[in-house]
């Protein structure tokens, strides 16, 4: 198995979302994002799929050592060896690729978040440097077109928070920010329980705002010059954005159950966005989006 079939297969097997946006992009550009999203997920399962803090640290140090071996030119590692021809076309930098093993170092040593900007400089180190390394593989012209990919990561990896609430309360951690939970009256020991409390809907709505401002502000950094490029990006955004509706729409009924859209539909979103543009509920102004939040 080559490398390139080795990134292929992992990303595929994954049944992510952003595997659909892939399908659209050139070959080389196809290979380049596929190994990058390999590389998230390596080393994202370090860290999950690990029991024990120690040996998800070990892992992530061995990563550590193997990213400065690709800008050395010395890759062991099929995702790194995929990567590697690709770094300098679309500058794909060591200091991004670092920061997001800092992201999942977080994960060891943190369990909660005390408030939003805590929250979202989490977000940023491992979504947000991806979003912007995930642009340049896309292709660029314009500096302000990384604010854009920076808003999207951020939407993109607060819809995953929401979706993901009983999944992470069942490995003991709750990225919700701490304040906002005491803001609406619900208790880590609920979450962790898996207790649908009175003011939990609320606070999830609330969150959901945070992530649809945060899709309309990207939107509106997106330099014209480079929308075509990053259609994409866009697609991601798009399906995140279905998701977030459902979930909105079960009234956030997600201690107990993964919520999921299905492959054929994914591939339909995936689609209709590339022709046709984002959907409405992406195109609202930052400002509507806000209000909306503040009226939770």
């Amino acid at each position: 198995m080559t490398p390139d079939e080795y990134c292929r297969d992992r990303a595929s097997a994954s049944g992510s979302s952003f595997y659909y946006s892939f399908l659209f992009l050139p070959a080389l550009r196809r290979q380049a994002i596929t190994a990058l999203y390999a590389y998230c997920r390596e080393v994202d399962d370090a860290v999950d799929e690990a029991s024990d803090p120690a040996i998800a640290g070990a892992k992530l140090d061995w990563w550590q050592s193997e990213v400065e071996r690709l800008f050395a030119g010395t890759p062991q590692h099929p995702v790194t060896r995929a990567l590697a021809p690709h770094l300098a076309a679309y500058g794909l930098t060591r200091e991004r690729m670092l920061q997001v093993l800092e992201g999942m170092r977080i994960d060891l040593v943190q369990t909660r978040f005390l408030d939003f900007p805590a929250l979202a400089r989490y977000c940023h180190l491992v979504a947000g440097v991806v979003g912007e390394m995930a642009a340049g593989i896309f292709g660029l012209s314009v500096e302000a077109t990384y604010s854009y990919a920076r808003k999207l990561g951020l939407a993109l990896q607060l819809v995953n928070i929401l979706r993901d609430v009983g999944e992470d309360a069942r490995r003991g951690r709750i990225y919700l920010p701490m304040d906002d939970m005491q803001r609406f009256g619900v208790k880590a020991a609920d979450i962790l329980a898996g207790r649908y409390v009175e003011g939990f809907a609320r606070l999830m709505h609330f969150e959901a705002q945070r992530a649809r401002t945060a899709f309309a502000e990207a939107l509106a950094d997106l330099p014209p010059a480079d929308y075509r490029a990053q259609r994409p990006g866009i697609i991601m955004g798009a399906i995140y954005a279905n998701l977030l509706d459902e979930l909105a729409r079960d009234d956030f009924r997600v201690l107990h159950q993964h919520v999921s859209l299905t492959p054929i539909r994914k591939l339909f979103i995936a689609w209709r966005t590339w022709v046709f543009g984002p959907p409405a509920r992406m195109l609202r102004s930052a400002e509507s989006a806000a209000r909306e939040r503040a009226d939770w």
